[in-house]
């Protein structure tokens, strides 16, 4: 299942509005096909793993990170259909897909056919799915955060200097981030200040370049949406939205708890009077800013360090 999940990464943020899905067919300890949802959400990732098993896939087992669709569409067949049709021994799914046509119904379908049908609750599909489920689940999109910051928390000078705090491999890490994601945000000042491009400039990976999105109440930039506070990020079509924000913005995001995972990037420099990351985010008391964050992922970029933490509810 965890390597169902990693698969699914391929499909993500180009399978809107479907999310990214995996499947994998093992059949004799051995990998007969492999899917992930493609580009617009079809086929979905189930469809593309049997047509790569071919006969492979009777009595295989079936590692799928979300349940199988149960509803007919007009741009394909159900996959809890097209499993069973397939003569499968076993279906193993990660998650419960929120979808009220679906939910349950997969698994039933599956079952009602005579395939063994499993629900296992993996952390790793939840993981890889978290976009699409924090959309049903909240009405909105997963929100991440970006900050890079030097070691005394500044994100610029006193001046106003921001670029560049990072070196390269930080910033290529950032592209990368974007990448995954399916819209980009930034605050009226940052727009109007420094016009940044907001888009993916990486080899092979410049069609990924995310949705521009701006938070302000003046006219609209070229080319983006605009948004007038950041509880409208409910009204975006998207699963994931990142947050390249300054100090207002950010600390905004933080204090209406829309912020589900924090990126901070450190290069070893001290500033010293200058910017801060943030401003006031609401806290009563010192008691408050504790058990809200878990550090998932830590590595080193060239010289900076790069920590994300998630979100405690």
């Amino acid at each position: 299942m965890a390597a169902a999940a990693r698969l699914a990464a391929r499909g993500r943020p180009l399978s809107q509005p479907n999310p990214a899905v995996g499947c994998i067919l093992v059949r004799e300890g051995s990998v007969v096909g492999r899917g992930w949802t493609r580009e617009g959400g079809r086929p979905h990732a189930e469809a593309v793993a049997l047509d790569q098993a071919g006969a492979a896939s009777r009595g295989a087992t079936a590692y799928v990170t979300l349940e199988p669709c149960a509803h007919q569409s007009e741009r394909g067949p159900a996959c809890a259909d097209l499993l069973a049709a397939a003569g499968l021994a076993r279906v193993v799914v990660g998650v419960e897909d929120p979808d009220p046509r679906t939910a349950g119904a997969g698994i039933a379908r599956l079952r009602s056919a005579g395939i063994a049908a499993a629900l296992i609750h993996s952390p790793e599909a939840e993981a890889s799915l978290i976009g699409y489920l924090t959309r049903a689940r909240h009405g909105r999109p997963h929100v991440t955060l970006k900050l890079a910051t030097s070691l005394d928390g500044c994100i610029a000078t006193g001046k106003g200097e921001s670029q560049w705090i990072t070196g390269d491999a930080a910033r290529a890490h950032v592209h990368s981030r974007r990448a995954m994601s399916d819209a980009i945000l930034v605050g009226g000042g940052t727009w109007r200040k420094d016009q940044p491009q907001l888009d993916v400039r990486l080899p092979g990976l410049a069609d990924r370049s995310p949705q521009r999105v701006v938070l302000t109440r003046g006219v609209a930039p070229d080319r983006a949406k605009v948004i007038n506070a950041p509880a409208q990020i409910a009204r975006l079509d998207a699963q994931y939205l990142y947050v390249e924000a300054g100090t207002d913005v950010a600390a905004s995001f933080i204090e209406q708890d829309l912020v589900d995972r924090l990126e901070l990037y450190r290069a070893p420099i001290l500033i010293g009077g200058g910017w801060p990351a943030l401003g006031d985010i609401g806290l009563a008391s010192l008691a408050e800013a504790h058990g809200r964050w878990q550090c998932v992922e830590r590595r080193q970029l060239g010289s900076d360090s790069y920590e994300a933490y998630s979100r405690t509810r």
